[in-house]
């Protein structure tokens, strides 16, 4: 058996029969994510703003034989985080990955688009983890994967309010595992480098010239991605807390 098969195998062990809460699911990284969890046994609970794409998720991962729903939750909006919260609070993986990633210079950023960065991207991971993450300590355990990206560790021009959402997160997963690792919920981090997504493809020749900086020489596919979030759930990753695992293709290393 190779080595890859074995992992494969003890995923599937470890997460037979648990949980997971993935936001953002209705297409790129979170769509992938969703369907790996949904491949390694887990109950998946999709959501994101769009019923149809929401829908046509849940119907792929079914057609693979595993289990999801779907639930729609607007994640600007306050009012459905908390609903999100009431109605899929016990879970046993979180994937915080729902995200805006408005660009453009400092001095032309509207305080509105400022304002649903910041509540998309920091907000709402903020008050689902804090209903979710006592109700996995009160049952023994959990784990919570935020997604980050390498703009909060690299200065990118155009990307300021994004980049600064995304080191807030990267802030809050060490609070967190301050917080909640003693109780058994590990916290940690994936942060993508360029990645293939519907969103990406609107870059354009920018995707491209990203792509070629990073030493991999290329651009991730989402299950790339999906599969780094897959093992942080796992009980492999058991002794992995508030690690911010860059999957980006060497970029941070150079």
């Amino acid at each position: 058996m190779t080595l890859q098969a074995s992992l494969q195998d003890a995923l599937q062990d470890t997460l037979q029969d648990k949980t997971a809460l993935v936001t953002g699911a209705t297409s790129g990284i979170g769509r992938a994510v969703a369907q790996r969890l949904a491949r390694h046994g887990a109950r998946v609970i999709v959501t994101g703003r769009d019923k149809q794409r929401g829908e046509e998720v849940v119907a792929g991962i079914e057609a693979e034989g595993g289990r999801a729903r779907f639930l729609a939750a607007d994640l600007a909006d306050f009012d459905d985080v908390r609903r999100l919260a009431g109605e899929a609070a016990d879970v046993d993986i979180l994937v915080n990955n729902a995200g805006v990633a408005l660009g453009g210079p400092t001095e032309q950023t509207a305080q509105e688009d400022f304002d649903l960065v910041f509540a998309v991207n920091v907000k709402a991971p903020f008050y689902l983890t804090a209903a979710i993450a006592p109700r996995m300590a009160a049952r023994g355990g959990g784990a919570i994967i935020s997604i980050s990206t390498m703009a909060a560790t690299i200065g990118m021009s155009g990307l300021a309010a994004y980049g600064a959402s995304k080191a807030a997160i990267e802030a809050l997963t060490r609070s967190w595992t301050a917080e909640f690792g003693p109780r058994g919920v590990r916290v940690n981090v994936v942060a993508p480098g360029p990645t293939r997504t519907p969103a990406s493809a609107a870059m354009g020749e920018m995707f491209d010239t990203l792509a070629a900086a990073v030493p991999a020489q290329r651009g991730a596919d989402p299950d790339e991605i999906a599969a780094a979030v897959c093992f942080l759930a796992s009980d492999e990753a058991g002794f992995i807390y508030g690690a911010v695992l860059p999957a980006d293709g060497g970029r941070v290393a150079i």
